[in-house]
C-alpha cells in the first residue's frame, strides 16, 4: 500500500497544494493508513534532519551573496559590460540578456534571482526598443536556467549532499553545459533577429569603451574567479567558499564601489532569509519524503521496471530524460533530485554511466523544467516582472526550450562536454 505514496502526492500537486506540504501529507496519510505510526514520527523529525547539515549552508550563503551584489547595483555593472560586448549586434538586448545571465550565474546559482534581477532591468529595456513584452520575458526566463548550471549552483549543491559526489565536480562539470545552452540560445536569437529584423541597442563600442566597462565590471566578475579558484586549490570548502562569495560582496559593495548602504543590509538580510527558508524547507520535507521512498521499497521496484523496458543504456537514457523532462514541469528541481536521484542514480552507474555525468545529466534537465509549461518556476516570475500573461510567455519561449532540449541530449549522448574539465582537474576518473 505505501507504494501508493507518490499517486497521492501527484494528486495534491494537481489539486494546487503547495509542494513543501504535499511532500509530508502525501506519505503521512499512507503511512497513518497502513499501521505506522511509528514512522510518522520519523517522517516529521527527519524534516530537521534533512536541513541540518554543514553542506547544504552553501545554498543560504550564495543567495545572500547575490542579493549583496543586486542591491550593490552589481548587476547593472555586468548589464553594462554585456552591452558594450554585444550590443551593436542585431537583436542586441537579447544577446545582452543571456550574456548577462552567464556573468549573474557565477554570482548567484539562481534562476529565480536571475530573473527577478534582470528582468526588471532589461524587460523593460527591451520593450522600449520594441521588442514584444512576451519575447522579452521569455528570453529572460529561458536565459535564467543557466544560473544552476554554470557554477556556483544551488541545485549541484543539493544533489552532491543526498548522492555523496563532490561539490567541485559538479561544479566543474557544469561549465560547458551552462556555456552551451548560453551560446544555443544566441544562435536562436540571431536567427530570429535576421527575420523578424529585431532592433540594434546601439553603436559599435570601441576598445577604450569595452576596456572601461571591464574595468566597472572587474570586482564582480572575480567572485567565481575566487569562488572556484579556492574549492580546487584546496584552501577551503564549498560551504566556507559561500561564506566567503558573501564577504566579498559585502566588501567590495560597502568600501570598494561604494553602492551598498549599511542601512539597506537589514532588507538584504530579509530577503536572503526569506529564499533561503523556502528552499531549505522544500530540502528538509524532500528528504523526510525520500524516507518514504525507502521503506516502500519504490527504488527496487523502479529499477526493475526500467531495466524490463530495455538492456541498451543508451535507450535508457533516453527514456529518462522524457521522465525528467515531465518530472520537472511539475516539481521544483530540489525535491525532483532528492527524491529520484536516490532511485535513478544507482541504477545508471551500475549500467556503467559515470556518477558525476549522470548527476549533470539529471541537474540540468531538472534546471529546464523551472521554464517549461505549464508550472515552470521562473515563468511566473517573469510574469510577474513584465506583467505579461503566463501563456503567452508559454508560446514564446518554445524556440528557446528547443534548442535546451538540444542540449540536454548532446550532453547525455557525449559525456566529453561535461566530462572533460573535471577529469583534466582530476576530480573524476
Amino acid at each position: 500500500m505505501l507504494i501508493w505514496f507518490l499517486p497521492v502526492f501527484l494528486i495534491f500537486l494537481v489539486i494546487g497544494l503547495p509542494v513543501f506540504f504535499g511532500l509530508l501529507a502525501a506519505p503521512g496519510i499512507l503511512l497513518w493508513l497502513n499501521g505506522q505510526e511509528r514512522d510518522i514520527t520519523l517522517l516529521y523529525r527527519n524534516v530537521y534532519n534533512g536541513m541540518d547539515s554543514f553542506p547544504l549552508m552553501a545554498i543560504p550563503f550564495f543567495m545572500l551573496a547575490g542579493e549583496l551584489m543586486n542591491k550593490g547595483g552589481i548587476t547593472e555593472r555586468l548589464v553594462e559590460f554585456s552591452q558594450a560586448l554585444m550590443g551593436h549586434l542585431r537583436g542586441g538586448l537579447a544577446h545582452v540578456n543571456v550574456l548577462s545571465s552567464m556573468l549573474f550565474a557565477g554570482l548567484s546559482g539562481s534562476a529565480v534571482a536571475d530573473t527577478s534581477a534582470l528582468g526588471s532591468m532589461l524587460i523593460p529595456a527591451m520593450e522600449k526598443q520594441g521588442y514584444t513584452r512576451k519575447f522579452a520575458a521569455a528570453i529572460t526566463a529561458a536565459s535564467s536556467v543557466i544560473g544552476p548550471i554554470i557554477p556556483p549552483s544551488g541545485i549541484m549543491i543539493i544533489y552532491a549532499y543526498v548522492m555523496g559526489e563532490s561539490v567541485a565536480a559538479l561544479f566543474l562539470a557544469g561549465i560547458v553545459p551552462g556555456a552551451l545552452v548560453g551560446i544555443g540560445l544566441m544562435l536562436v536569437i540571431k536567427v530570429m533577429a535576421d527575420k523578424y529584423d529585431f532592433p540594434v541597442a546601439g553603436r559599435k563600442t570601441t576598445w577604450g569603451e569595452r576596456g572601461q566597462a571591464s574595468l566597472k565590471a572587474f570586482f564582480p566578475l572575480m567572485t567565481p574567479v575566487i569562488i572556484m579558484g579556492g574549492i580546487l586549490a584546496g584552501v577551503f570548502t564549498p560551504t566556507e567558499a559561500a561564506a566567503i562569495a558573501v564577504a566579498y560582496a559585502l566588501f567590495i559593495g560597502l568600501f570598494v564601489l561604494r553602492t551598498l548602504k549599511f542601512s539597506e543590509i537589514p532588507e538584504v538580510l530579509s530577503r536572503a532569509a526569506a529564499t533561503s527558508a523556502v528552499v531549505l524547507l522544500l530540502v528538509g520535507a524532500a528528504m523526510a519524503f525520500k524516507t518514504v521512498v525507502s521503506l516502500s521499497h519504490a527504488p527496487e521496484i523502479m529499477a526493475d521496471y526500467i531495466l524490463s523496458l530495455s538492456e541498451n543504456p543508451l535507450m535508457l537514457l533516453f527514456l529518462i530524460n522524457l521522465l525528467l523532462f515531465a518530472v520537472g514541469m511539475f516539481l521544483d528541481a530540489g525535491p525532483a533530485i532528492i527524491i529520484l536521484g536516490p532511485i535513478l542514480g544507482p541504477i545508471f552507474v551500475d549500467l556503467g554511466v559515470d556518477p558525476i555525468h549522470f548527476a549533470i545529466i539529471m541537474s540540468v534537465n531538472l534546471t529546464v523544467g523551472l521554464a517549461t509549461p505549464p508550472m515552470g518556476l521562473v515563468l511566473f516570475v517573469a510574469s510577474s516582472v513584465s506583467g505579461e500573461r503566463v501563456e503567452a510567455i508559454s508560446k514564446a519561449i518554445l524556440p528557446f526550450l528547443a534548442v535546451e532540449i538540444l542540449v540536454i541530449f548532446l550532453i547525455t549522448y557525449i559525456p566529453g562536454i561535461s566530462m572533460t574539465i573535471p577529469r583534466l582537474t582530476g576530480f573524476a576518473n
